[in-house]
């Protein structure tokens, strides 16, 4: 037999392990490594804890009995109690009552896991048309009937979004079109066709990557910035504060927003196929040795009021879309600082998602109808 205390014993049998005495606080401290012991050191992988020779039970025995099995789970075995006297029995059931088993997890099949993620799929999209449709009406009537929006909201949106984002969406398009125009060149060249280069340019400007490219900085750079405002002012309860003075926090927050975005992306498109020439003029004086004035007179012949049309319906479409979006993501914002990063950036992946669809989209009725 191994003594832990004077009024303590454990010692392993044939089945398992025997403990005796006082298990108490006071006698629990230096049993506990012996127990361990034992049970890692028995042959045995089932074990049973006879229990029939202890005496007296306090609370901590009563906790360091219930743990006995968890900490030979630990050790790769499997433990029991049993035997121990009716008169401490009621006593241990009383102090560390059994927890119930859990319920055995179910296995969702595929088809219950498809269907879980599609509920919660079409239970997102029904929310953003709900969304898409009050926007859209309150932009409409906002034309109309002015309450509920702030005086002056509006050019202050659009100087945000339109005018402090000039140079950047002009530095990167006359980069794009002195790139697309050297990509061009070194295809047509083979052939003699250097001069329609410019007339690829400015149909691939017009209609494709200028509102394309101009849509993609913008999402970047305002569309993450609304998705930060709208989950930042949830955050702060401001517009819980807004609608408990009876204002409508779509009307008064978000509306401004999007008219802005409507109103500046079309006029961005139309600055960054101004600029995205320029780039591919630049490239035909240096590269291909084409006269400035030939150059862009080439490309004012190939181009027609459709592919300016086409672009700005295009912009136009993404300007709209881009604010929606953000819009709804910063809704549905939930936790902290953690939580506003997380829907800004799901706002800006969406956003370019829904370009892509939605350029994808335009493309094909264009080209069926035109």
């Amino acid at each position: 037999m191994t003594q832990a205390s004077s009024a303590a014993s454990a010692q392993s049998d044939e089945q398992g392990i025997a403990l005796g005495g006082v298990l108490s606080v006071h006698t629990i401290g230096a049993l506990s490594p012996q127990v361990r012991r034992l049970i890692a050191e028995h042959p045995r992988a089932a074990l049973r804890a006879d229990l029939r020779q202890v005496e007296h039970l306090d609370t901590a025995g009563a906790v360091f009995l219930r743990g006995l099995p968890a900490r030979a789970r630990s050790l790769d075995k499997q433990l029991r109690l049993d035997g121990l006297p009716a008169h401490l029995q009621s006593f241990f059931d009383l102090a560390t009552p059994a927890l119930p088993p859990l319920p055995p997890a179910s296995s969702r099949v595929a088809l219950e896991r498809l269907g879980a993620w599609v509920r919660a799929r079409g239970t997102g999209a029904a929310e953003f048309i709900y969304l898409m449709a009050d926007l859209s009406v309150f932009a409409v009537l906002a034309l109309f009937r002015r309450e509920q929006i702030r005086r002056g909201s509006f050019g202050e949106q659009a100087h945000a979004i339109g005018a402090q984002a000039l140079q950047i969406v002009g530095l990167i398009l006359f980069l794009v079109g002195a790139v697309s125009a050297l990509q061009s060149a070194a295809q047509l060249r083979q052939f003699g066709a250097d001069i329609f280069v410019a007339n690829l340019l400015g149909i691939g400007l017009t209609r494709e990557l200028g509102p394309l490219m101009t849509a993609i900085m913008v999402s970047g750079r305002s569309g993450s910035a609304i998705a930060a405002e709208i989950a930042t002012m949830k955050f702060t309860e401001e517009l819980d504060a807004l609608q408990t003075m009876g204002i409508d926090p779509l009307r008064f927050v978000v509306v401004p927003k999007l008219w802005a975005m409507v109103v500046c992306m079309p006029l961005l498109t139309v600055m960054a196929n101004f600029v995205g020439i320029l780039g591919g003029t630049f490239i035909g004086l240096v590269s291909l040795d084409i006269p400035a004035t030939v150059f862009l007179n080439q490309v004012a012949s190939s181009l027609f009021l459709k592919d300016l049309l086409t672009g700005l319906v295009k912009s136009a479409s993404f300007a709209w879309l881009i604010a929606i979006i953000s819009v709804y993501h910063g809704l549905h914002f939930s936790g902290g600082a953690e939580g506003v990063g997380r829907a800004t950036t799901a706002a800006v992946v969406s956003s370019l998602f829904g370009i892509i669809v939605l350029d994808a989209f335009w493309g094909i009725v264009f080209y069926l109808r035109w």
